[in-house]
């Protein structure tokens, strides 16, 4: 355990910023999951509206440090390229 102040401060602010940390990862692994369970379904729509969604929740944890901008781009690019096979998919059967 820390011994000076400064230092018990520093701890106060690391626990405090690890859960909402850990919170916004949470919550942006379960918005890639309704992203990923849309695009499942083969709902060009449903999963350009959850796309969308996700980029914003992405570029958000990368502004605020949670994540590193190449790995929030990483992922959208990957994710982008998952909607537009549907949408290949989709235009190819109809």
């Amino acid at each position: 355990m820390p011994i000076m102040e400064s230092a018990k401060k520093r701890l106060r602010q690391n626990r405090k910023r690890n859960v909402l940390n850990r919170s916004h990862k949470s919550a942006l692994k379960t918005q890639i999951k309704h992203f990923l369970g849309a695009a499942k379904e083969g709902s060009a729509e449903a999963a350009e509206k959850e796309l969308r969604l996700t980029v914003k929740k992405l570029d958000k944890a990368a502004a605020k440090g949670i994540l590193h901008k190449n790995t929030a781009s990483r992922k959208k690019s990957r994710l982008t390229r998952q909607l537009n096979k549907i949408k290949n998919a989709a235009s190819k059967k109809g």
